[in-house]
């Protein structure tokens, strides 16, 4: 552990309120007393992002355990204290966030450049064509299933064929059109 993190670790130890203690006693009777509300209000700060607005509360929490010699003992005070804390907090957060760039994953369609229109228009006339090769029965089962998106069911249903057939005509479709586009160039 590097020095920093170790002084920051002892830190962060040493603001902990010890079991039993005076302090966890307040940060409990406040929890208690005011977690909800302050939940609640976070929740609306916070666009309802249960899990910030969850760290928002544990944050204001921790100050008011900080600041507890300083806190008054009115509950309306001290529960005005609280919501202005979190509504600070959330406002710090946002800025942050809109300082820092915003990550994106890459997906692959962005990992490769798109083909223009001329491309796609080139690959569906070398496709159609290649379905054109086909005998009629398998055209009849790739438009069902592949183009319609049914099932094989659905399109036997459709086709007045077994779902067998339909199964045996796709495949044989999707043979001879890998063949037919290999045959062109086209297969990648």
């Amino acid at each position: 552990m590097s020095p920093v993190a170790r002084h920051r670790r002892q830190r962060e130890l040493a603001d902990t309120p010890r079991p039993g203690s005076l302090e966890e006693e307040l940060i409990r009777r406040l929890y208690e007393e005011f977690g909800s509300a302050l939940l609640g209000h976070c929740m609306r700060l916070t666009g309802h992002d249960r899990q910030w607005a969850e760290d928002i509360v544990q944050e204001t929490l921790v100050r008011a355990w900080r600041n507890a010699e300083k806190l008054e003992r009115d509950p309306v005070l001290l529960r005005s204290w609280l919501f202005t804390v979190a509504r600070r907090l959330v406002i710090d957060d946002r800025r942050k966030r809109s300082v820092r760039p915003q990550e994106f994953e890459l997906t692959p369609s962005d990992e490769s450049p798109q083909g223009n229109e001329e491309d796609r228009t080139l690959a569906a006339i070398v496709v159609a064509e290649a379905m054109n090769g086909l005998s009629e029965e398998h055209r009849e089962a790739i438009l069902e299933t592949y183009l319609r998106d049914r099932t094989v069911g659905e399109a036997a249903a459709a086709l007045g064929v077994p779902p067998g057939t339909v199964k045996s005509r796709v495949y044989y479709a999707l043979r001879a059109l890998r063949r037919a586009l290999h045959d062109r160039g086209e297969s990648r």
